[in-house]
C-alpha cells in the first residue's frame, strides 16, 4: 500500500499509518520505511483502542502538521488507491467539504463479499438515511476526504462512537453543520488476507447510535455547532 500510494504520479500524497501494536511486525516495517522516506509517518499506540479513536488521532496529527486535505482509508487495498485523486479533486476543486468513496452511489459495487454482508451493509446505509435524513448513499464508508475546515469545526473529542458507527457520526455531524458532502463512486474489493472486525457489539453500537444521533439533532446538541478555528497552519 505504501509503495502504491507513493507511486501515484499525478499528485504527491503524504501518509500516516496508525499502528495499534500489531502482532505481525507491521510497526517495525513501517518504522524502517519512514526512516528513509520523509512522506511516510507512523504513530504507535499501545493496543486495540478502536477504529474511531485511531482516525481521530490521525486527524489531530494532520491538523497539527498543517495539511489542508485529510483522507482516511483502509490499508488492505479494499479502497482503490487511485481513487485518492478523485476524492482530493472533489474537495480541492469541485466545492465539496467532504468527499466519500461510495460503494452504493451507482448500484452495489462490492466484490468478494458474502451476500449476507452486502445486504447488511446496503440496508444499514438505507436505515441511516431514513432515521437521520443524511443524504449519503454509503453512510458507513471508510474512504473519506475532509477539508481541514471540517475537522477544525467538529469537536473531535465529542465524537462518541469507536466502531463503524464512527463513520456515520462523522458524516452526520458534518452534514448537520452545513458542510457539503459529495460521493465519488468506487469499487470496493474485499481483502485477500485478514478478517473483518465486525461483531455484534459493533453492529449494536451502529443501530442504537443512529437513533441517538437523531435525538441529539432534534434536541439541539451542542456537538453540531461549529467551533471557532483553533489551528491556522496551511500546507
Amino acid at each position: 500500500m505504501i509503495e502504491t500510494v507513493l507511486g501515484i504520479e499525478e499528485h504527491s500524497f503524504d501518509m500516516l499509518i496508525i499502528d495499534d501494536n500489531s502482532p505481525d511486525g507491521t510497526g517495525d516495517i513501517v518504522d524502517a520505511i519512514a526512516s528513509r522516506e520523509p512522506r511516510v509517518n507512523v504513530l504507535h499506540r499501545t493496543g486495540k483502542l478502536g477504529l474511531g479513536t485511531a482516525y481521530i488521532t490521525g486527524f489531530k496529527w494532520a491538523l497539527e502538521q498543517g495539511y489542508e486535505f485529510i483522507i482516511e482509508m483502509d490499508a488492505d487495498f479494499s479502497h482503490p488507491p487511485r481513487k485518492l485523486l478523485e476524492l482530493h479533486e472533489a474537495c480541492a476543486h469541485q466545492g465539496a467539504d467532504v468527499a466519500v468513496g461510495s460503494r452504493y452511489l451507482t448500484g452495489v459495487n462490492v466484490v468478494n463479499w458474502p451476500m449476507g454482508r452486502v445486504l447488511m451493509s446496503y440496508y444499514a446505509s438505507a436505515y441511516v438515511r431514513i432515521v437521520t435524513g443524511l443524504k449519503v448513499r454509503d453512510t458507513t464508508a471508510g474512504f473519506v476526504c475532509y477539508r481541514r475546515e471540517v475537522l477544525e469545526a467538529i469537536n473531535l473529542d465529542s465524537i462518541e462512537f469507536k466502531g463503524y458507527a464512527f463513520q456515520i457520526e462523522m458524516k452526520f455531524t458534518a452534514y448537520r453543520m452545513g458542510f457539503k458532502i459529495k460521493e465519488v463512486p468506487i469499487v470496493f474489493v474485499n481483502r485477500v488476507l485478514g478478517t473483518s472486525k465486525m461483531n455484534s457489539s459493533i453492529f449494536g453500537e451502529a443501530v442504537f447510535g443512529v437513533m441517538k444521533l437523531r435525538f441529539e439533532a432534534i434536541f439541539g446538541s451542542k456537538k453540531f455547532k461549529r467551533r471557532d478555528k483553533q489551528l491556522t497552519a496551511s500546507k
